[in-house]
């Protein structure tokens, strides 16, 4: 096996989240799901962003914000995700490679226009996401690099990018690449409801040995496995991966390795101000510890520190120098 280029290597959507801070009364108006995500179609998107007050643009998308943290964190990064030739996809595409990120995936020419994800912020910080994924459900399997694919130590997928039939295509091919080189393959379920359509398929890879490290929220894994119970859900996979990370907003997290189990309190913050890329910055902190084979509890540290950065300001990606960050609460 020859030793990788990259750290980690992720496929995920390209997108540019629009965020806004909204009222209780505007979701209800809008009949919105509330602390949810919802995928919307181009028409959708359009009535939504009239109906949006004053917004910010920053580049978004499950994996990619992962990525951003983590090459922030000192990990060599690459992305795998389609953009199309416009104004959006440009934006996208400076903000990955101006982080440190290679992303070389050649972007459409013509129509879908490239992803957007149009978040409502309500006053207590839950964030509401529609998200129109334009370009990035069409990313075929010819767009992998599967030479890059294979040079990555870890390679990274997000549930969201499963739905569309493409690019579930393409991460399967992505899949069977990265285990023939012999990387590890992180799975983040993402949310439940593509848990509810697919999730017999995750199911699947999980009982095939498929998934090294899984990324969830304690939603995901009531809805992944049946059992509303917390610690019945974690008992029902945590022997069937090698690593299991579980998310529980305030509460903290658990991550279980190789039958060994490690807890971490979410880190104090002084206000939630919008949790969006919450679980995406906590990933990030995680394999950054990961990556670099640090103990499970100092992983799950630099997940909580992660994504209470994260949360205490607008927008899923950091916005401070999250390598003194660590230094400053890690000792």
């Amino acid at each position: 096996m020859t030793e990788p280029r990259y750290d980690v290597i992720a496929i995920g959507n390209a997108v540019v989240d629009v965020i806004a801070s909204c009222t209780d009364e505007l979701i209800d108006e809008l009949d919105l799901n509330r602390g949810g995500m919802t995928l919307v179609d181009a028409e959708g998107a359009k009535t939504l962003y009239a109906a949006m007050g004053q917004a910010r643009e920053v580049s978004g998308g499950s994996a990619a914000n992962t990525l951003a943290g983590a090459s922030m964190l000192g990990l060599q990064c690459a992305f795998v995700g389609q953009v199309c030739d416009d104004q959006l996809g440009e934006v996208f595409t400076h903000d990955m490679r101006a982080t440190g990120i290679d992303f070389d995936t050649p972007p459409l020419t013509d129509e879908p226009p490239t992803g957007r994800c149009l978040i409502f912020v309500t006053p207590d910080g839950e964030r509401t996401m529609n998200t129109f994924l334009g370009a990035g459900q069409f990313l075929p399997a010819t767009a992998l690099d599967e030479e890059l694919i294979a040079s990555g130590a870890i390679l990274y997928l997000e549930g969201y990018l499963w739905d569309p039939e493409e690019p579930r295509k393409a991460m399967r091919r992505a899949i069977e690449v990265a285990r023939k080189a012999d990387r590890k393959i992180a799975f983040t379920a993402s949310e439940s409801f593509v848990i509810d359509r697919h999730g017999d398929d995750f199911r699947a890879m999980i009982e095939e040995g498929v998934i090294d490290i899984l990324f969830v929220n304690e939603h995901e894994l009531a809805t992944l496995t049946g059992e509303s119970d917390f610690e019945a859900g974690v008992a029902a996979v945590a022997g069937k991966v090698p690593v299991l990370v579980a998310t529980r907003s305030a509460k903290g997290a658990i991550a279980i390795a190789h039958g060994t189990r490690a807890e971490v309190a979410a880190e104090p913050i002084d206000k939630v101000v919008d949790t969006t890329g919450a679980g995406d910055q906590f990933a990030a902190g995680f394999l950054s510890g990961y990556a670099k084979g640090e103990p499970l509890d100092r992983c799950l540290k630099r997940g909580a520190i992660a994504a209470a950065e994260v949360i205490s300001h607008y927008g899923p990606r950091p916005e401070v120098d999250l390598k003194a960050l660590m230094a400053e609460k890690l000792g």
